[in-house]
């Protein structure tokens, strides 16, 4: 069975898909830019974007009672690979004790101008 999860403090779907489904014990996330929750304002740069990105994706968990440690796969999208050392430090701070599988790429474009993005797997 599969359930649609709407985070409320999280930034709303900039398309047509939701935050999250969870199917039996497992959540898959959408991707969580780096948008404000109350304005929807992309932050600043590509720090502050993963920082909120990655806050927003905690929402997404917190929903339906998971946190950072449930999340056993991510995948992360860059604007510019040159941003992945200054990326991993921040994601670090999340992400501490075990870390989870994860995959890194450059992509050519994000949705609104973008420079960071998550998604992840994660099972309660």
């Amino acid at each position: 069975m599969n359930k649609t999860i709407t985070a409320p403090t999280a930034p709303a779907a900039v398309g047509p898909y939701c935050h999250a489904k969870l199917a039996g014990n497992t959540l898959y996330t959408s991707g969580q830019l780096g948008l404000d929750p109350a304005t929807g304002a992309l932050a600043q740069g590509v720090e502050a974007q993963a920082r909120q990105a990655l806050e927003n994706l905690g929402a997404v968990l917190r929903a339906v009672g998971m946190d950072y440690a449930d999340v056993t796969k991510t995948t992360v999208f860059l604007a510019d690979m040159g941003d992945f050392a200054a990326i991993n430090a921040i994601y670090a701070e999340f992400f501490t004790g075990e870390a989870p599988a994860r995959s890194c790429v450059a992509v050519k474009e994000l949705p609104k101008g973008g420079l960071f993005e998550i998604e992840a797997v994660a099972v309660k």
